[in-house]
């Protein structure tokens, strides 16, 4: 058990307090809930931060199996507050990550009764402390400053990304006019309100691009200066805003991040929202941790019936080649699946060499009969080691190679796959 006392800002303290306490007589049931699961499994770990006046302010915890799941999946991880501004929930936080089956994992849990920094960096120091100082490669979170701040302080080796799923609604938000407010302003239109409605979903096309399709750094900074000099100085004014963070979300600065392809922190939507009805203020806190050990063991029983299903299931090998086969019984038929979806794909590709060093220009035929192709990709590659390198950077970012790699593998005659690409 972890008790740490910090210094907050009194206002914000008794507003917190009188909003979202602990009823009277909750604290010791819950230390008492607590002591008894490490009675049960020593590895159980949890952490409760005093306020001011020596009120628990914020609880982490993670049992056995979250503190196994993160030593074996922590690489990436995002942490949801769900209900943090609703005052009528408790705030809850979840720590995420993918398991083998793209499936996700949980990696330990909190309730927050006060959100500042400081409330953050304990929490995520409580967090490394539950396993064992292991630093994620990349979390993605939310916009909250507060949040953020403390993550870079803590989480020192962690690529920090912004969830993109929330940063959308902000763009819709900020990027649409607001119908609602012309409710009772005349129905009729003239050509500068026409041309502005139709201006904004292209506005919105044009950021979706810039945080998902672009990816040369140039060409992003040449897009998002066209795209804000189209719109009015308040949506200006969200686009200068949202543009200080591009390197935690848009796609061209992402490249060589290795984030298993998420970009948000919805993979626990649907678990928050079996919790939520448990979450009410008033209710009682033990109840609310007995079913959110019950919502945990659901979870995980549903993933063993997938995992056992996954099993029994021969993975479905489109062709018998050696690398497919290979494959087939280093994967899981999940990430199977989408290896095999890539090697179907280099056997579209056209190559051209640049040197005599194993270095080529690929390009991959489109699928829908159309014979042009899509963007070139340089791919290095070295027949000693057997590997290849690509500029699309799909490898660095979810450990599966690309069409365009397996491409100029094939041309230098390796059939199987190396130990840096198993």
């Amino acid at each position: 058990m972890n008790l740490t006392y910090t210094p907050r800002d009194l206002k914000n303290h008794l507003q917190g307090r009188r909003q979202r306490e602990l009823a009277y007589g909750q604290a010791g049931s819950m230390l008492k809930y607590f002591q008894d699961k490490i009675a049960e499994n020593p590895s159980y770990q949890y952490a409760l931060q005093l306020d001011c006046e020596e009120n628990i302010s914020n609880i982490f915890w993670a049992d056995a199996k979250m503190v196994i799941d993160y030593a074996h999946f922590g690489d990436v991880v995002t942490f949801d507050t769900a209900f943090g501004t609703n005052k009528e929930y408790r705030p809850f936080g979840v720590f995420v990550g993918l398991n083998q089956f793209r499936e996700t994992v949980i990696f330990g849990a909190a309730l927050m009764f006060d959100e500042t920094f400081a409330s953050f960096q304990w929490l995520f120091k409580a967090f490394l402390a539950a396993h064992n100082g292991k630093q994620p490669r990349a979390i993605f979170t939310d916009q909250d400053t507060a949040m953020g701040n403390a993550v870079g302080e803590v989480f020192t080796e962690a690529w920090h990304g912004l969830c993109t799923f929330h940063i959308m609604q902000n763009a819709v938000k900020h990027l649409c006019n607001n119908k609602a407010d012309d409710s009772h302003s005349p129905k009729h239109k003239n050509e500068a309100d026409e041309e502005e409605e139709e201006e904004e979903p292209h506005i919105l096309s044009d950021f979706s691009a810039c945080m998902y399709n672009i990816e040369d750094t140039t060409a992003f900074e040449e897009a998002f200066d066209i795209m804000r000099n189209k719109v009015d100085e308040k949506k200006m004014s969200w686009l200068d805003s949202i543009y200080k963070f591009k390197e935690k979300w848009a796609e061209c600065y992402m490249r060589d991040v290795f984030t298993l392809g998420m970009r948000s922190t919805q993979l626990s939507e649907s678990f928050n929202s079996d919790l939520k009805k448990h979450l009410k203020s008033d209710f009682d806190i033990i109840r609310f941790l007995k079913h959110f050990e019950r919502a945990v063991q659901g979870k995980r029983n549903k993933e063993l019936d997938a995992e056992f299903e996954a099993r029994k299931k021969l993975p479905r090998i489109s062709m018998k080649t050696p690398m497919l086969l290979q494959a087939s019984k280093l994967y899981t038929p999940t990430i199977f699946e989408a290896f095999q979806a890539e090697y179907e794909r280099s056997m579209a590709a056209c190559t051209r060499a640049l040197d005599a060093n194993n270095t080529y220009s690929v390009a991959i035929v489109r699928a829908d009969g159309d014979l042009s192709s899509e963007l070139e990709r340089i791919v290095v590659g070295d027949s000693l080691e057997k590997t290849s390198s690509c500029s699309c950077g799909q490898f660095k970012r979810t450990g599966i190679l690309c069409g365009h790699a397996l491409k100029v593998l094939d041309l230098m005659n390796i059939k199987l796959l190396g130990l840096t690409h198993s």
